[in-house]
């Protein structure tokens, strides 16, 4: 249980940084696309897609704890 709960933490990095990686690439592509293309949405829009991986690293990081601690009473 230890190991996975070492597992879910290292999960729940790199999910943070992928989640960083993905809303910079996506709020730079809508900036361009407003300057240049004439898009009408607002650049915001991009942070929307923090909302999937904010799921994603609140899960692991609950079943992190819970396995730390399931590991620890044994």
């Amino acid at each position: 249980m230890k190991r996975l709960s070492v597992v879910l933490f290292v999960i729940t990095a790199v999910l943070s940084d992928v989640m960083c990686a993905v809303v910079a690439y996506n709020y730079r592509g809508l900036i361009c696309g407003i300057e240049h293309a004439g898009f009408s949405a607002p650049a915001d829009i991009a942070f929307l897609l923090a909302i999937p991986f904010l799921v994603l690293i609140v899960a692991c990081v609950l079943l992190a704890v819970l396995f730390y601690r399931k590991s620890k009473s044994k």
